[in-house]
């Protein structure tokens, strides 16, 4: 398949025809186009090894008019004789073809009818009645219910409707979408006639149908109307860090502080200097600029810019997602993902209309499969992947899917390939390495295939093996990072900015707006603004001073990465479409909810406090811990450890090799504190602690347990 007119985001080109496809389906041809020339060449056989790379293979569109079935030929039936069948629970007369003889197996295309479809499917080990299982229909995940009576080994009957074919909706004339209205045809009106009526509190014209009579309903659709009211009306409501999104009459989302304060830095001959409890006020949010005439990410910018400033699209094919965000975005995790699931659904390439085969060696797994996933086109990354490893006879059916993006991520976020480095606070996350251009040339480019590898991951309902850091989960969704988002990335620094609000004159430390860096063993200074080195840090500049900190902490410094893996993983899902999660949802969708083992967990923890001389025998400690067990499910718990640990992964030898900002073992600890000093428990990510008040009892203590959970309390004095 050749290269396409439209340029794409990357330095890509198309991807090569399947090698041995044509061999193996004699219905398509398929032609090669290799990354750097497009000349034909001939199919190797199905037995000789396929080069590593991404294949295009051609779809088969008369599938979704056709389904084939095999068919015995009856006794008695002759060549050119006639005889019935029953094909797709519908009856046909089928010709014997010549040369067929009775009891030969022929082949009977037959009209796809829709409606259902029959599969059998086995019950896996460990099913029992009325539980779920997934199965692989269509080429599409599905859950399945156990029926009673039925277990392991046994295969139960599922209907399922077959696959509607993709239509491409009728364009509206209003970004909201059409409301469709259904009407009697009044007496008199003919067809091609027009008459009016008031639909939706307005006067409009219809024209009657052809065929259609007087006293016959018909339907009509009338493009959604919102006054400037109505559209501002609309918000996105997280909950969490004190911020809300709000929608603006060109439909994009602004940022907002809920207690209805600003971000935007303060001059500071018009303020008092800025204190600890203001700072979550000063917040930024990363803003990309595209170039329409070149349309790569080379030419692309991006910056951090204050948060009430910062604007993003609700856009999706012309149709805006406001109403459908602001009424998902309060629901529970699961009817979020679900929402999603059926918006990604639609976007989703049907696989009569072609998918991409990559082939990797294991021995050059990363490299591979960088160079065959950059080779892709962006508009084909939404086909089903499917994936192989040479000279493997496996079929991938699932399971070597989920190998591929298990191994590659585990690969791609070793801090050995130095593209990334262990968080200062939590060795469970990455953040991004500062040094990656010094220690690989194709960087940028292992970016892109790492915000690739991240969207086609959360786009097919994969998991992959890494925990990031907040601050690039919050990249992703466009949402304000924080000065305490500098704690993952160094927790001296933010250590030391901290304690610069707490001095009656920061002058005294004779700063200047200037960083100090580490290269290759060498120290050298980056002027934080124009003139830094000669601009001294004061009461009255504190406030820039932390902000020119922020910005080059959490973005400029990595800014090329970060842009590129932006640029990638909206390759692959739209931005819009991430808006109804937070960043720690995001979080749960790419890494997966965690097996959290409770009994580990308890054996590995320690108390503080009053907690410390009964431990785990004290009241409030046993109700601490049933109410994990017992009442929370899956996600509460993974909920409770991004709160206390800062992720929701668990070490791969448990919670006893949990560990601190310093790299060592510290163990999950709960301490008490009354609750005069705060209803809420707080966290410490740093030392993997709770601060659990005595509460009066289970009731008390699983409500506002649950409450922090939920809300990721900064605001309750969050550490």
């Amino acid at each position: 398949r050749g290269t396409e007119d439209r340029p794409d985001m990357g330095n890509e080109s198309s991807s090569n025809s399947y090698p041995g496809e044509s061999g193996r389906r004699s219905s398509s041809s398929s032609q090669p186009a290799a990354r750097q020339q497009q000349q034909q060449q001939s199919a190797p056989s199905p037995t000789q090894v396929v080069p590593p790379g991404a294949y295009s293979v051609p779809g088969n569109p008369s599938r979704r008019q056709n389904q084939q079935f095999y068919v015995t030929v009856p006794r008695g039936v002759r060549p050119g004789h006639e005889f019935p069948v029953l094909a797709g629970g519908h009856q046909l007369m089928v010709r014997c073809p010549a040369g067929v003889r009775t009891g030969d197996r022929i082949v009977v295309s037959a009209p796809n009818r829709r409606g259902t479809e029959a599969y059998m499917a086995t019950v896996p080990a460990g099913i029992a009645s009325g539980d779920q299982f997934p199965v692989l229909v269509n080429n599409q995940q599905m859950m399945v219910t156990c029926p009673p009576g039925v277990g392991p080994g046994m295969q139960v009957r599922i209907m399922v409707p077959s696959a509607p074919q993709r239509t491409t909706p009728q364009p509206s004339s209003s970004p909201f979408g059409d409301t469709m209205y259904e009407v009697v045809v009044p007496q008199g009106v003919r067809p091609g006639q027009p008459f009016a009526l008031i639909a939706n509190g307005q006067r409009v014209m219809v024209t009657c149908p052809a065929r259609a009579t007087p006293g016959q309903k018909i339907q009509f659709r009338l493009p959604i109307q919102m006054s400037n009211d109505d559209i501002q009306s609309i918000k996105l409501n997280y909950e969490k860090e004190g911020w809300t999104r709000c929608l603006t009459p060109e439909l994009n989302f602004v940022w907002l502080r809920q207690d209805g304060g600003t971000d935007n830095p303060t001059p500071a001959s018009q303020a008092a200097r800025i204190t600890r409890d203001e700072l979550d006020k000063l917040a930024f949010v990363r803003k990309i600029t595209l170039d329409p005439k070149k349309n790569t990410p080379e030419s692309a910018s991006i910056e951090l810019v204050p948060a009430g400033e910062a604007l993003a699209s609700t856009l999706v094919n012309g149709r805006s997602l406001a109403q459908d965000l602001a009424r998902h975005v309060s629901s529970p995790f699961s009817k979020k993902e679900a929402w999603f699931r059926g918006q990604i659904s639609q976007l989703q390439v049907p696989w009569e209309e072609g998918h991409i085969r990559i082939n990797v060696r294991r021995s050059n797994l990363l490299v591979d499969a960088m160079e065959a996933v950059m080779s892709i086109k962006r508009e084909d990354m939404r086909k089903t992947f499917r994936f192989e490893f040479q000279n493997e006879p496996g079929i991938d059916a699932g399971g070597v899917a989920r190998e591929w993006f298990q191994l590659v991520s585990e690969q791609l976020f070793n801090p050995d390939v130095a593209l990334f480095s262990y968080s200062a606070i939590n060795q469970m996350c990455m953040q991004i390495n500062p040094m990656s251009g010094f220690c690989n040339e194709e960087h940028l480019r292992y970016f892109h295939f790492c915000g690739r590898l991240l969207g086609k991951a959360l786009f097919d309902r994969q998991i992959v093996n890494a925990h990031l850091v907040a601050n690039l989960y919050k990249q992703i969704l466009a949402w304000p990072v924080l000065v305490a988002d500098l704690e993952a990335l160094d927790s001296d620094v933010h250590q030391n900015l901290m304690k610069l609000l707490d001095l009656d004159d920061v002058s005294v430390c004779d700063l200047d707006f200037t960083v100090s860096i580490e290269q290759l063993g060498e120290h050298k200074e980056e002027e934080l603004k124009p003139g830094g080195a000669d601009c001294t840090v004061t009461n009255d500049n504190i406030e820039e001073y932390l902000s020119l900190q922020c910005k080059y902490r959490l973005l400029n410094r990595v800014k090329d990465q970060v842009k590129h893996l932006l640029i990638g993983f909206y390759d692959v899902i739209e931005e819009p479409l991430l808006s109804v999660f937070d960043f720690q949802e995001l979080e749960l969708l790419l890494c997966g909810l965690p097996d959290i083992d409770v009994s580990d967990w308890v054996a590995n923890s320690e108390y503080t406090g009053e907690y410390e001389k009964k431990g785990a025998n004290h009241k409030n400690v046993k109700h601490f811990w049933e109410v994990i067990e017992e009442d929370f499910d899956v996600e509460q718990r993974a909920r409770l450890l991004q709160f206390v640990t800062g992720t929701s992964g668990v070490p791969a030898a448990g919670f006893a090799s949990l560990q601190g900002n310093d790299g060592n073992i510290r163990k999950f600890t709960v301490n008490s504190i009354t609750k005069s000093a705060s209803i809420f428990p707080r966290a410490h990510t740093c030392f993997n602690r709770i601060d659990l008040p005595l509460y009066d009892n289970k009731k008390e203590l699983k409500k506002y347990l649950t409450l922090a959970i939920q809300m990721e309390c900064t605001g309750f004095d969050i550490d």
